[in-house]
């Protein structure tokens, strides 16, 4: 029997995916492989699911589906009869239930598999719906030394390691799709320091890059010692191959070598994270480029700035669509945010569509005063002739709402809702002027767009607008957006009862209100464009509210149930904007 590995040398494939691109997810990890290989690897080691992609969806119950992974896998398992093993994540069908699984590919062969045990359904998690949760897992021997597969949510809780850790068990791999989210490394940074006080075991934190529709993976993969010390460092949003070197000891296992990366905080996190969704939603399907409506404003500048740094300035076209009531304040911005970006930019008046759809309805109005309803047939001229250029060029249109319009309904349906994809769509108002104001000084590694400032000021410190009446302002019509962010804020992401909103100083009326308008703008947001999530509560995958719902919150102060009726224990509308 050969003598048990002191030495290994673990390559950490921190590399890109796409969701149901099996041959190609294959491809790309045999690329990694032979990359790992040349620096020496004795295992390469992927994400969750990685060759399936994350989340497969129901997608992962096509039986054609499920057989394709498999093949993959056992074509990937003869390659390394010789070379550097794997440690790969598919979905895997057994006595015919369906697993979350990391399978382990040496010498040939299929060695061994281990099953997902705590399966997440909470956020944007839903697996419980399409897996079966595994047993107990004990570790896998590789090379003499035990190896511990836990898988992403099974370090969550103290169970699947302590298992491990009782039946020998001396290093975790473990292999992650947890998404970006505001804050979140430090929150997985803690989770893994528990595990590694209750086992007193190293850990390796690997976890998927990439966009896929709303949600961003941003690797930022890691690994701790036995002591809790950082041993390595992946960096965010950029994929690599890691090279980190293990040695054994009579004290067990301690990583000797392996990269150190600053990672991205904060609004730099936030800014790459959008980047890195966009580009991976346009290039993931196909599209040549993108087609924007640049308005003068603040929102569809940042967007810009945000389709060239991810796309280059080639594949980004940027469309003025004014009419009588665009100022030539606006007109200037938006060309000089163009020119700052290089980017194509063509004036199309809507004059005539506009026009043109009031005189065919006029009859039908005849008598009835102008309001809302001409504004929003402003805003779908915009949308049709953006809409046009996109079918046309193929390129896709980004919409450009931010959380707190979308939030109470400042949008107009089949207008400036229009488009593929939104990559502010997680961002509030003052969290755009606060991007925007980042982007002038700073940008991403590996950003296509230029240095500099590329957001004129004037964009950052005139009133926002949405100019479909004459010095129309939004506060005209919302509250501050200070004011309106932060009640939003305790409405969306904390489910905040009005009276407690109300005791943090905000007007009573004014929080009702905006809670009536997030309410009634439900049907809206269901119809609107996906977008990358940043924060802990996006619209979508994380917040799930009914259309037809009449519940208001009374904005009562919270009082006990009253212990006299409780069961006894067992014994086991507008358009534009909506009030």
């Amino acid at each position: 029997m050969p003598e048990p590995a002191n030495r290994l040398v673990i390559a950490l494939a921190q590399i890109p995916f796409i969701v149901g691109d099996i041959a190609g997810n294959r491809d790309r990890l045999r690329k990694a492989r032979a990359e790992a290989a040349a620096f020496g690897a004795d295992l390469v080691m992927t994400p969750e699911l990685f060759l399936a992609g994350y989340p497969p969806e129901d997608l992962v119950l096509k039986p054609a589906f499920q057989e394709a992974c498999r093949a993959a896998c056992e074509e990937l398992a003869r390659e390394t009869a010789e070379g550097p093993a794997i440690l790969v994540g598919l979905p895997w069908v057994e006595a015919g239930k369906l697993y979350n699984a990391m399978a382990l590919l040496n010498q040939g062969r299929i060695e061994a598999v281990r099953f997902k045990v705590d399966l997440p359904n909470y956020g944007v998690f839903d697996e419980k719906r399409v897996f079966a949760p595994g047993p107990s897992p004990g570790p896998i021997v590789f090379r003499g030394a035990r190896i511990g597969v836990p898988i992403c949510e099974d370090i969550w809780g103290p169970d699947p390691v302590e298992c491990i850790l009782e039946t020998g068990g001396e290093i975790l791999l473990v292999g992650n799709a947890s998404p970006y989210e505001r804050g979140k490394l430090l929150v997985r940074q803690n989770v893994v320091v528990s595990r590694v006080v209750e086992s007193g075991l190293p850990l390796i934190y690997l976890n998927l890059i990439g966009g896929q529709d709303e949600i961003v993976f941003e690797g930022a993969s890691f690994a701790l010692n036995a002591d809790r010390s950082l041993a390595v460092q992946l960096p965010a949003f950029r994929p690599t191959v890691a090279r980190t070197v293990w040695e054994r000891s009579d004290e067990g296992w301690l990583c000797v070598e392996g990269p150190r990366e600053v990672v991205e905080e904060g609004d730099e996190a936030d800014y790459s994270a959008c980047v890195l969704g966009l580009r991976d939603y346009v290039d993931n399907n196909r599209f040549p480029g993108v087609v924007l409506g640049l308005s003068g404003g603040v929102d569809s500048a940042l967007c810009a700035a945000m389709a060239v740094d991810a796309l280059g300035r080639r594949r980004v076209h940027a469309v003025m669509l004014p009419y009588r009531f665009t100022s030539n304040e606006s007109l200037s911005d938006a060309a000089a945010c163009a020119h700052a970006l290089g980017i194509r930019y063509d004036i199309v008046p809507i004059a005539e569509p506009v026009e043109g759809a009031e005189r065919a309805l006029a009859k039908m109005f005849e008598g009835r005063a102008r309001d809302i309803t001409e504004e929003n047939i402003q805003s779908r001229a915009r949308g049709l002739i953006l809409m046009a250029i996109s079918n046309k060029t193929g390129a896709m249109l980004v919409t450009t709402g931010n959380k707190s319009e979308m939030s109470v309904g400042y949008a107009t349906l089949y207008g400036d809702m229009n488009g593929g994809f939104n990559p502010i769509k997680d961002l509030y108002k003052m969290e755009v002027f606060r991007l925007s104001a980042l982007r002038n000084r700073w940008k991403p590694v590996g950003a296509l767009g230029p240095d500099g400032e590329v957001i004129p000021e004037n964009i950052l410190v005139k009133p926002p607008s949405a100019e479909l009446r004459e010095n129309q302002k939004d506060e005209d019509s919302l509250p501050p957006y200070p004011i309106l962010d932060g009640i939003l804020h305790g409405l969306v992401e904390k489910e905040m009862r009005i009276a407690d909103i109300i005791a943090e100083g905000y007007d009573p009326d004014t929080v009702r209100r905006v809670e009536k308008l997030l309410y009634l703008a439900e049907y809206k947001r269901r119809q609107s464009a996906p977008g990358v999530k940043v924060g802990p509560k996006n619209f979508g995958r994380d917040r799930r509210y009914p259309i037809v719902n009449r519940f208001r919150d009374p904005g009562l102060p919270a009082k006990p149930p009253d212990a006299s009726i409780a069961p006894e224990k067992s014994a086991g509308t507008s358009e534009r904007f909506e009030e």
